[in-house]
């Protein structure tokens, strides 16, 4: 089930550009009942395995090149989301498991709206220029670093929209800029979580991480491959429903 689940995923993640966790948190704390904070110190692992390896996996289609060349909206991306990331990992590891709950079933929810108002968006015309983008860039990846922290996910559905509304990014490009932010991203909000005790979560299940992460690797070379067939007009409000059903069941599990 473990690799079943991290196969699924995976795919969902190298397709979209996704780290997948908002899927996999459900999971984690639904199917294999780990306590909230657990789970998202889990769900983060496994989104670094699914981050990490769909940036290649997906390169046929967009070349490391073409993300090179953005390296100024990566950059300028990251100035927030690195901050929001370190905020977001020391607030969860304080609240109770109820409130992280249904703060994370209520995050669920925004990001399945976000998905919805942007999924229709087309690279062109940047919503902002000049300053006005570079600071509203910051802002936006405060925001989506505490949320990144908050669901242990690596942010890619609120960074996606942000890459193609702010900057009128091409949405195939923008899955893929999304990982280079979210990559360093999830690393500081990783080493914030390692701090707490809650961290040797890792340790204990160290089993069901392995099986888990080698499903997730075989699901996001099979999304980057799928990358291009699979129409995002029909992708994107699917992911969306998932993302609803998935806060409905979190909720009630609180």
């Amino acid at each position: 089930m473990a690799f079943g689940g991290g196969g699924i995923i995976g795919a969902l993640g190298g397709l979209v550009g996704l780290g997948g966790a908002e899927f996999r948190l459900p999971l984690l704390i639904g199917l294999f009942h780990f306590a909230p904070l657990e789970a998202v110190i889990l769900n983060k692992a496994m989104s670094l395995v699914v981050v990490a390896t769909a940036l290649p996996f997906r390169a046929a289609t967009v070349p490391f090149g073409s993300i090179a060349e953005n390296w100024p909206i990566v950059l300028n991306l990251l100035a927030g989301s690195l901050l929001g990331a370190w905020f977001g990992a020391g607030w969860a590891t304080r609240l109770k498991s109820e409130t992280l709950y249904k703060i994370i079933a209520a995050l669920l929810v925004a990001i399945a709206v976000v998905l919805v108002v942007g999924h229709g968006a087309t690279a062109g015309q940047a919503l902002l220029t000049g300053a006005a983008q570079m600071i509203a860039g910051v802002v936006a990846g405060f925001v989506i670093g505490i949320v990144a922290s908050l669901l242990g996910v690596a942010g890619g559905e609120l960074l996606i929209p942000t890459l193609v509304l702010l900057f009128g990014a091409d949405i195939k490009l923008a899955g893929s800029l999304s990982l280079a932010v979210s990559l360093p991203t999830m690393l500081v909000g990783f080493s914030r979580y390692s701090r707490d005790q809650s961290f040797s979560a890792l340790g204990r299940n160290k089993a069901f991480l392995f099986v888990m992460a080698a499903g997730s690797i075989v699901g996001t070379y099979i999304g980057g491959q799928l990358l291009g067939i699979v129409p995002n007009s029909f992708l994107l409000p699917a992911l969306a429903v998932i993302l609803l059903i998935s806060a409905m069941k979190v909720w009630r599990h609180s």
